[in-house]
């Protein structure tokens, strides 16, 4: 076949040379690459050429010729349709092996800097991590309420109460839910017309106190019959520290509503992180892998090398958990994050803490490091946790305007952390240390720490 002579349907014998960091499996054939999902590098395999692009194709794994020697059992059935946990088929040292390649590729290939990457630190805990689920509710075809994920790419539910990930807890409440929904005659979403009243179930747990979250994502929180559930959940789980109905009865593909009523408790849940103790509400944005977090931190604590001098800006602070978990180490502190309620969780964490070397500032992460460095204010160290987007640039700008000695980027995005990279090289900034670190086993998400300094100091001192 010639290049452009592959077509929808079509199926072709390749082998599997590699993984996008969407977590397929990456064949070659006929100057084409075809991202394959649910593959294994050192897979010959029969594909179905499923969509077709000028440059390259997507194709499902049709029949395994010869399997990859990194292959093994998934230990859950629905992986391959629910989209989540993408490495699932493979060993977890071969998992580790690619996640160190994406961001290798990252930096070399995208940004054109061929700097040393270590290879991804982990905790080696695959099972049980998280600490938040967001199930998607829907009516099943008996008309019962049925819980479990999307496909990927789609609003297609895929029922699953047995999720690995998640503590097992979870499923166990989740499905309680469920059977009380039907018994109480609390009818299911139905994304289609709009009817139905429980959307999604919505749980959160502290991991070092143990407390748990329940909100009820529903389109009418005035139903008594939610009362009479709330209750009996209590009862079945003394471990639920409280109960909240969060309205949406919008068309949306949000899952959280602005209205939160509470039925039990007082609507947040407290936990301790890297000695921090914070109190956690519906929105609040909080490390889902807790030990990881505290883990990761760690790494970034000892990458910067702080002496008890600095003044230390943390940009994107949110609840304020990476500049806190550093305060004890630096003269001063300042936090900037745009979300209200996330910057008085800050303030509260340092007031409890007993901190008066800090302050929070409720600003756009660019905006307010543009005043700063109007105002001349120059810190020693900048943190950055950006979102997936990686950082905008009058950001990337103010932060070179201030001149700071060391800047220590924590990414969940490898590409749009060596693209900031790069801005960051070109106006003077050398890089030190990229340590990866897996705060997501089986998924395809892997966070990097990235330590750039105007000093001359060696990554190798750097002992991570």
């Amino acid at each position: 076949m010639k290049q452009m002579d592959l077509r929808k349907n079509d199926i072709i014998t390749a082998a599997i040379s590699d993984y996008s960091n969407e977590g397929s499996g990456v064949a070659r054939y006929n100057g084409r690459v075809i991202f394959v999902p649910g593959t294994a590098v050192g897979d010959e395999a029969k594909i179905r050429i499923v969509k077709v692009h000028s440059s390259y194709c997507y194709g499902r794994l049709e029949e395994l010729i010869v399997p990859s020697a990194d292959r093994i059992a998934p230990s859950c059935r629905v992986c391959t349709r629910c989209g989540g946990c993408d490495f699932a088929h493979i060993s977890y040292e071969a998992e580790k092996r690619a996640k160190t390649k994406f961001v290798r590729d990252a930096f070399e290939r995208v940004a054109s800097l061929p700097v040393e990457v270590r290879d991804v630190m982990s905790l080696d805990v695959t099972e049980g991590y998280r600490n938040k689920a967001q199930y998607p509710v829907r009516r099943g075809s008996d008309g019962k309420a049925v819980f479990g994920f999307y496909s990927k790419g789609s609003h297609r539910l895929i029922p699953w109460d047995d999720c690995r990930i998640q503590p097992s807890l979870f499923n166990r409440i989740s499905r309680e839910v469920c059977s009380l929904a039907d018994v109480l005659g609390i009818l299911a979403y139905d994304e289609e017309d709009g009817s139905g009243i429980l959307r999604h179930i919505y749980l959160r747990q502290g991991s070092v106190s143990g407390e748990v979250m329940v909100c009820l994502v529903v389109t009418d929180d005035s139903l008594p019959a939610l009362r009479q559930l709330a209750k009996s959940l209590c009862e079945a789980f003394p471990r639920i520290t409280t109960i909240i109905l969060n309205r949406n009865d919008r068309k949306t593909n949000v899952v959280l509503g602005k209205k939160n009523t509470v039925l039990f408790g007082d609507g947040v849940i407290r936990d301790v992180l890297c000695g921090i103790k914070v109190e956690i509400s519906p929105q609040a944005f909080y490390q889902v892998n807790h030990d990881g977090a505290e883990r990761l931190y760690s790494i970034a604590k000892e990458a910067i090398g702080l002496s008890g001098s600095e003044t230390l800006l943390d940009l994107y602070c949110g609840a304020g958990t990476i500049g806190l978990s550093m305060a004890d180490s630096v003269k001063s502190l300042v936090g900037v994050e745009i979300v209200p309620e996330a910057v008085k969780n800050a303030g509260r964490n340092a007031a409890r803490l007993g901190l008066d070397n800090t302050s929070f500032i409720c600003s756009d992460a660019g905006k307010a490091a543009r005043e700063m460095a109007s105002r001349g204010l120059s810190p020693d160290v900048i943190v950055v946790d950006p979102p997936r987007k990686g950082c905008d640039m009058p950001t990337l700008d103010s932060m070179v305007r201030m001149k700071p000695e060391k800047i220590c980027m924590i990414s969940c995005n490898p590409v749009t952390a060596a693209r900031d990279c790069r801005y960051l090289v070109d106006r003077g900034y050398s890089i030190k240390l990229i340590q990866p670190f897996d705060m997501f086993p089986r998924t395809r998400h892997v966070e990097t720490v990235v330590l750039l300094s105007k000093g001359n100091i060696s990554s190798k001192k750097v002992h991570v």
